[in-house]
């Protein structure tokens, strides 16, 4: 689960490395957040000369988490770190692939563009 302050990896290529979260959409009481969920984030560490630069706010969508992922079939699938890929304001994606494997879990989410994000990946899915 994710919680403000938390320090996340960006696995696309935007540009940015290591954000941190510092709020939520949406949401008013709710203090954690998992796969699925769009978050807002500031970037801490970004490599020179890319679309994103250190210290700007932006949206982004959590795709992995350490805390396991339960399934109704009674499977449950952890990663290695927390995880985020970075939106703009339209709800569309930065970079243009996801690096590693991400979870069935994104293919069922209805906002907005993010249904061609499975089309990104360069891994698998899970």
């Amino acid at each position: 689960m994710i919680q403000k302050e938390t320090i996340l990896d960006v696995v696309d290529n935007s540009g940015a490395k290591k954000v941190l979260m510092i709020g939520a959409t949406g949401f008013s009481r709710r203090r954690s957040f998992g796969v699925g969920d769009v978050i807002k984030i500031t970037v801490k560490a970004a490599i020179p000369h890319t679309k994103v630069k250190k210290g700007e706010k932006y949206f982004a969508l959590i795709v992995k988490t350490k805390y396991p992922i339960k399934r109704k079939t009674g499977h449950s699938v952890a990663f290695d770190e927390n995880a985020v890929i970075l939106l703009n304001a339209g709800m569309t994606p930065i970079g243009t692939s996801i690096f590693g494997d991400i979870p069935r879990e994104i293919n069922k989410l209805n906002i907005g563009a993010l249904k061609k994000i499975t089309s990104m990946v360069t891994g698998g899915i899970l």
